[in-house]
């Protein structure tokens, strides 16, 4: 869609490499995914079929259809990786996501304790058949990582195969790269966007707070995740400036209220 008026920031057309919006579908009815997908299809970039609910959602193959139709590219959340490696499965993971035509995967270790090593090589299996993106960091609010460590697992799961790595913060955005009360660690973010291109990381940002102080910090065209599918219109408004928290982030100075 073109911008109808002056300073707001240009967007990448889909497909694009940043500036992407990565939003989870927690069990969403097929009429409710083909609403979403009429207004949102052109702001949406991936659609995390959100933990394990793709097993027990009725008619979950059929929105796989309608969100591939659209433009969007759905994927099972890591969680559902996890359940299936736990239970020591990994062939019929790869057989199930070859049923339902799935090409596009998420490798994580939030829920269930991966060795490192392990999850490197389960990355570098599933790079062999398609396209990886892998999170970093605990669901667990007691397994904390230095900002070093952040940086480190992201290196090393990129160098794997991950075309991209998620920063964990869970669909409440109460832990990972926040803190428990939803705001910012600074410190945290600080060292993963000094040591990782900014278009190799997408940030999970369920919260408006949240988005609207990625957006202001790093542009427009910043990977958010976890968005909720009635944010998506939301979203797209305040990486353009149609919205208060950053009505003012793209304009000139001599048109800015001071």
């Amino acid at each position: 869609m073109k911008n109808v008026l002056p300073f707001m920031p240009e967007r990448p057309a889909k497909p694009r490499n940043s500036g992407i919006t990565m939003v989870m579908d927690k069990g969403l009815s097929i009429r409710e995914a083909e609403d979403f997908m009429s207004v949102g299809s052109e702001y949406t970039d991936f659609v995390k079929l959100g933990f394990g609910t793709s097993l027990i959602t009725p008619g979950f193959e059929k929105k796989i259809t309608i969100y591939k139709k659209s433009g969007a590219i759905p994927y099972f959340g890591g969680t559902l990786f996890e359940a299936f490696i736990v239970r020591n499965m990994f062939r019929e993971y790869i057989e199930f996501l070859d049923k339902y035509e799935i090409e596009f995967v998420e490798v994580s270790d939030g829920s269930y304790d991966i060795e490192h090593n392990k999850k490197l090589e389960y990355i570098s299996k599933l790079a062999e058949r398609g396209t990886v993106i892998s999170e970093v960091g605990s669901k667990k609010k007691d397994v904390v990582y230095s900002p070093d460590e952040w940086v480190a697992l992201m290196k090393a799961e990129l160098n794997a195969g991950s075309v991209k790595v998620i920063a964990e913060a869970r669909e409440s955005g109460t832990t990972g790269i926040y803190n428990e009360d939803g705001s910012i660690n600074n410190k945290i973010i600080c060292a993963i966007s000094d040591h990782i291109k900014m278009e190799n990381v997408i940030w999970e940002a369920p919260l408006k707070s949240q988005q609207a102080w990625f957006i202001k910090h790093f542009g427009a065209n910043v990977n958010l995740g976890n968005i909720a599918p009635n944010e998506i219109i939301p979203l797209e408004s305040l990486r353009l400036g149609l919205r208060g928290d950053t009505f003012f982030q793209f304009l000139p100075d001599d048109l800015k209220q001071w």
